[in-house]
This record gives structure tokens, C-alpha cells and sequence, in this order.
């Protein structure tokens, strides 16, 4: 490839020569900044998704700092870009309906600004996958920095795991088992410092996916948040954008299919969040490669769960970076891997990889001994033609098969009204099912999926039943849990038309899950079926409901979900 010079540089558009580009020129020095700071210079943008509404982001005004700093060793021109923060706790009714916001904005403000290279700063769950959609559709030379995980914590002396902790105490809760003032404790402990959860949620699986993928820097996933590596990744992420500007190396030369099938093997070895089904289709497809979710199964019953993290395992994520992190778990499943493909540091993966160790192998195993078979199925059948997903590595082994009579819920508030009524008509064997929570019913597809245990259940003792929805659960929880039912009930998706009562049958080995009703019920069923009211008439939510593709297909948007290329801006000066 043809290496950038001074004179071909994107932003030369702007900060040419002559009275076209005095505009933009006065605006450079109108900041501060002399000629000789920003001319012939790479202009990086630094996309960063710092607010005060995101304590998981809480320390990347630091973090952004580090990385101008290494911009300008390296001979660039920082400038620092605020996009939207996808803070997993509050933005509601889902981060899951701003994903898509999220990288248009990035890949819109990456185009009408003179960017010349970007570094993408995130790493709560919708961050991640948000930031590389925008920058894959811009394809400008990119580099992925991820926030990196919370402090670690105890409770009862025992290892305590973000999200995964409150998760397993619930049931003792909502029981009467445990004190009040204990689950304050558990509130105190669930995140002690910024970082995203410090187990293998959706945060932890992105950032180390989008390593895979080849757009972070190595090792980058395996940081603590308040370690001061994050730093010194900053910077060196820094320098090295500046150099891929000069060499023109833009996602387009990085991600590949056989990258993508790579970050789908990782996935499934680190036992990762049920939610990178959905984000790596959506990024696979912005990057033009046809990648599926009978890809994500035949993969899911290839590789095995490698990673003994929480909640598929039993450590936490400092533990397993301490233990080598995602470049020695890489090196124990060379034989699966394309360590042929690039990768933002100039060199392939395998070259990335070569040299690292690992320290303890009961947190990182091997391929002969891992922690479980499957981290990942897909179920199809009458109740799921598109297709559901399953985490099998998370999920009670003896509820893998299982028949039970369908207790059907509504929506996310009829769940909230009836679940813990102690007059609910519900028992172990039942089939927990809650429906219009997808991306249109949802708004958005919230975590509604892992359907709480009911509070009659857990006075019982039991801590697992079957659960389905056309929701998503986080990737810090557990349980058998069938989610992303597609096409969803919203739109008279077959879960639209399960009654109390119905039997459903769930079959995980054979990858079936089917609503045990003949043809002809349904097909009156069907007939008597009613569309629900849009939830929007304006604005983004309108957008979304009109563009959003469906769960199998990565919900991104459909006018999106391509490498069509969008024109450069025009620019002309005003003089």
C-alpha cells in the first residue's frame, strides 16, 4: 500500500495552503496551537466515551491524556472527541437502543472533522462494539483502547465477581436468607473502583474480542482499570496510531473473515457473555464479512471454555491477567486460530502472541482439560425458526433437557408485578417465558432475560429453572437461560403465541427448543394475533424501530449492515 505523505494526508482538506483552508487554519490557532503543531502533521482523533453518568469510565479523561501524549511523541496532532457514554447501569430503557447511536455518531464524527486516524476510548458492555461499528464504516486507521475491569472483592471470604456476585446472592434475598445490611455490603462491593465488571460479562468478552479482531494493541484487554498499564497503553497506542496514518493500515486492511472466526473462537473459550453473538455478527457485517449464527454454534461445539473466570468459572478477571490474560489463553489454541491475520501493531497475530505464558493453569486451561465443553449453542425449532442462544458452560447441566409447562409473562412490567406473588402457579419444571422485551418490543432488548427465580421457588432452595425470552441476559449472569428468541414476539414471532400452559421442550445437545402445540392451534392462534402500538412516533426511537434488524442478524440497523462506502465531505472555505 501507498504510504501517506504531508501532501496526502485527509486533514490537508482542511489545513492546506491559501485562503481555501484560512478558515480552518485561523480555528487551529484560535485554540492555541502554532502552524507548526498541526500542518503536515496526522490529526488523531481521540473518541472518547468519558461521563460523569459512567463510572465505569470514570478514569479516561486520564487515559485520554496518556494517549495525546504519545500523539505528540510520535509527531501527531491530538484532539479529543466527546460521543456518547453507554453506562450499562443507567441509561435505560437499554443501552442496547443507543449501540447503534453510538457508532453512527463515532463514524459520522470521525467524517466531517480532518481526522486522519482515531483512537476509540470504551469498554462498558455497548461501548465496545459501538465504537468499532462507526470505525469500521469510516475505515480511517483505528486503535481500540479498552477502559480495562474493576478492582476485585470478597464477600463472606469468598471471591466476589461484579454483576456474577449480586447474581448468586439474589435468591438468598428475595428468600429472607439475607440480611438487608448484607446485600448493602454486596452493593458497596459490586464495582470498587472505575472499570468495567471484573468478570467475564459482555464488557470483558468485547474488549478482548476486539483484541482478537486485531484493532487493540496486545494485551490491552488484560489491564486493570486502575493499573498503570492503562496508562502506558495509552500512550503506546498513541504513538503506533500515528505511524498506521503514514502506512494507511484502515480496519478494512485488519478485519477479515478469518479474524472474525478467530474472535468467535475466543469467545467461546473464555466462556464469553451470550451478547457477542449478537455484537460480532453486527461488526462481522459492517466489515462485509457473511458471518452467522450457525457459524457462532459450530464453532461454540469445536472449542471448548479455556478460561476459568466467573460465570462460567471461578475466578475473576485480575486473577486470569495475572495468569497470563488473553495472550497465553490464544497460545493453547493455536491449532483452532488464523495467526496469519493483521493486527494494529503492524505484526500478525501469532506474532503477537508467540512468547506469552502462563502462570497458573488452573485459571487458563488447555484444550484437553478445559473447563467445560460449550460455552455457546444456538437452538432452532418452532419456537425460534431464526434462532435462540444458550450458554451452556452457565446453565444447571440437568435442565439441558427438559419438558415443562409454559408460565408466561407479558412484558419487563408484568414480570416486575406477578414474579415474586406468592400465589404464582409455578414450580421447578416450569418454563419461565417473558415476551415483547426484543429490539422492537423491548424498546431495545434489554438484560431482562435472566427471568429472576420467583420468590416461591426460592424459599425452596432452587436456584435454576428454564427460562426463555426474545430479551438478552448479562454476560455476568448465569442459568439456563434461552435468549434472543428471533424473530421476536413484538413482531408475531412464534413466542407471541405460547399460552400458560404450553408445553415446551428444550433439548440442548440437539440444538432444538420447540413449543409443543400442533399446527393448526397455532395457525388460530395466529389469526387471532394483534400487532402492538409503536412505541415511538418521533425522533431516535422512531429510527430505530424503522431501521433495527433482528437479533440473528446482529440488530444493527439495515441500511448500515454493509461496506457501501459513504462520500467524503466536501470541503471549501468560505474565502
Amino acid at each position: 500500500m501507498a504510504r501517506k505523505t504531508p501532501e496526502t494526508l485527509r486533514s490537508r482538506r482542511w489545513f492546506g495552503e491559501g485562503p481555501g483552508s484560512t478558515e480552518h487554519t485561523s480555528h487551529a490557532l484560535q485554540a492555541g496551537y502554532s502552524r507548526e503543531e498541526f500542518q503536515g502533521r496526522p490529526v488523531i482523533g481521540i473518541v472518547n466515551t468519558w461521563s460523569d453518568m459512567n463510572p465505569c469510565h470514570a478514569h479516561l479523561r486520564d487515559r485520554a491524556e496518556a494517549v495525546k501524549r504519545g500523539v505528540w511523541q510520535a509527531g501527531g496532532f491530538p484532539v479529543e472527541l466527546p460521543a456518547m457514554s453507554l453506562g450499562e447501569g443507567y441509561v435505560k430503557p437499554s443501552a442496547m437502543l443507543y449501540r447503534n447511536f453510538l457508532a453512527m455518531e463515532t463514524e459520522e464524527i470521525l467524517r466531517c472533522h480532518p481526522i486522519d486516524g482515531a483512537i476509540l476510548l470504551g469498554g462498558c458492555d455497548k461501548t465496545t462494539p459501538g465504537l468499532l461499528m462507526g470505525a469500521i464504516s469510516m475505515d480511517i486507521p483505528a486503535i481500540y483502547c479498552p477502559a480495562g475491569f474493576t478492582m476485585g472483592a470478597t464477600f463472606r471470604g469468598e471471591r466476589f465477581g461484579s454483576g456474577t456476585g449480586p447474581f448468586r446472592w439474589a435468591p438468598d434475598l428475595i428468600a429472607g436468607r439475607l440480611p438487608m445490611d448484607d446485600w448493602e455490603a454486596i452493593e458497596q462491593k459490586i464495582w470498587s473502583s472505575p472499570g468495567t465488571c471484573n468478570v467475564m460479562g459482555t464488557a470483558s468478552t468485547m474488549t478482548a474480542l476486539a483484541e482478537v479482531l486485531g484493532m487493540s494493541l496486545t494485551g490491552a484487554s488484560s489491564v486493570p482499570a486502575m493499573d498503570s498499564r492503562g496508562h502506558q497503553q495509552g500512550a503506546a497506542a498513541g504513538r503506533r496510531i500515528v505511524q498506521m496514518v503514514w502506512d494507511d493500515i484502515k480496519p478494512s486492511d485488519i478485519i477479515s473473515d478469518g479474524s472474525v472466526h478467530n474472535a468467535a473462537r475466543a469467545c467461546v473459550a473464555l466462556g464469553g457473555s451470550t451478547n457477542a453473538a449478537i455484537h460480532l455478527i453486527a461488526i462481522a457485517r459492517r466489515a462485509g464479512t457473511d458471518f452467522t449464527l450457525e457459524d457462532f454454534d459450530e464453532i461454540g461445539r469445536q472449542v471448548p471454555v479455556l478460561a476459568n473466570v466467573q460465570p462460567s468459572g471461578e475466578y475473576i478477571m485480575h486473577e486470569f491477567a495475572d495468569a497470563g490474560g488473553l495472550p497465553a489463553m490464544l497460545t493453547q489454541m493455536t491449532s483452532v486460530l488464523d495467526l496469519d491475520c493483521a493486527t494494529v501493531t503492524g505484526a500478525t497475530l501469532g506474532e503477537n502472541i508467540a512468547g506469552a505464558k502462563i502462570v497458573d493453569h488452573d485459571v487458563i486451561r488447555s484444550m484437553d482439560k478445559p473447563v467445560a465443553r460449550e460455552a455457546l449453542a444456538v437452538l432452532k425449532g418452532n419456537l425460534a425458526p431464526n434462532g435462540c442462544v444458550i450458554k451452556p458452560s452457565a446453565a444447571e447441566q440437568s435442565l439441558l433437557q427438559h419438558r415443562g409447562r409454559a408460565l408466561v409473562f407479558e412484558n419487563a412490567d408484568d414480570l416486575a408485578a406477578r414474579i415474586h406473588d406468592p400465589d404464582l402457579d409455578v414450580d421447578a419444571d416450569s418454563v419461565l417465558v417473558l415476551r415483547n422485551v426484543g429490539p422492537l418490543g423491548g424498546p431495545g432488548m434489554a438484560e431482562n432475560g435472566m427471568i429472576p427465580i420467583p420468590r416461591k421457588l426460592a424459599e425452596q432452595g432452587i436456584r435454576d429453572v428454564v427460562r426463555i425470552s426474545d430479551a438478552r441476559m448479562s454476560g455476568t449472569s448465569f442459568g439456563t437461560c434461552l435468549l434472543h428468541v428471533s424473530p421476536e414476539a413484538w413482531i408475531g414471532g412464534p413466542l407471541a403465541l405460547v399460552q400458560d400452559g404450553d408445553e415446551i421442550e428444550l433439548d440442548v445437545a440437539n440444538r432444538a427448543i420447540n413449543l409443543c402445540v400442533d399446527e393448526a392451534t397455532l395457525a388460530e392462534r395466529r389469526k387471532a394475533w394483534q400487532a402492538p402500538e409503536p412505541h415511538y412516533q418521533r425522533g431516535w426511537g422512531l429510527l430505530f424501530s424503522q431501521h433495527v434488524n433482528q437479533a440473528h442478524l446482529g440488530c444493527d440497523f439495515d441500511m448500515l449492515a454493509s461496506r457501501e462506502p459513504t462520500p467524503e465531505p466536501p470541503v471549501h472555505g468560505k474565502l
